[in-house]
């Protein structure tokens, strides 16, 4: 018969104690890094849903402002055969709904013409090559993008035949 100790039987206990201890840690430093990553997860998908609804809004914004532009277009056109002030003040105020918006004008008469930001819907004869003559149709931009690109009409050079 094996007689074990005290002090074996508590040296025996200590190191299965110690053994359970470490098994223990490791779990809870495996429960640790679980909970870290779905907390990177559900970070990472919280921002990325802002992000999408961000970029939802700003394009319902653009959608609605797109079919109000042809009403725009018609204000500014009525505003040539009518001289009428409250006409005047319904376009300033969508103009500046517009500029609230971040919606500016495309600035390009007298550039020369870009197929990016204008359609060109005739050529002109003309000084210089390739050059915005007239705006036939407004464009616009929203921050940096294209919202509606401009309906113009674009210089030709005419040669000169002997």
């Amino acid at each position: 018969m094996d007689k074990k100790t005290p002090v074996k039987d508590k040296t025996e206990d200590l190191i299965k104690l110690k053994q359970e201890l470490e098994k223990i840690k490791k779990e809870g430093e495996d429960y640790k890094n679980k909970y870290l990553r779905m907390l990177a997860d559900y970070q990472n998908f919280e921002k990325r849903m802002v992000n999408e609804f961000s970029q939802l809004t700003i394009k319902g914004k653009q959608e609605i402002i797109l079919k109000l532009l042809p009403i725009l277009d018609n204000l500014e056109k009525a505003e040539v055969f009518i001289k009428d002030n409250g006409l005047k003040q319904i376009k300033e105020m969508f103009f500046q709904i517009l500029k609230n918006e971040n919606i500016e004008e495309l600035q390009i008469l007298g550039k020369e013409f870009d197929p990016h930001t204008a359609e060109a819907v005739e050529l002109v004869a003309g000084d210089k090559d390739n050059v915005v003559v007239e705006i036939v149709r407004k464009g616009y931009k929203f921050g940096d993008k294209i919202l509606r690109v401009a309906q113009v009409k674009v210089s030709k050079k005419q040669s000169v035949k002997n």
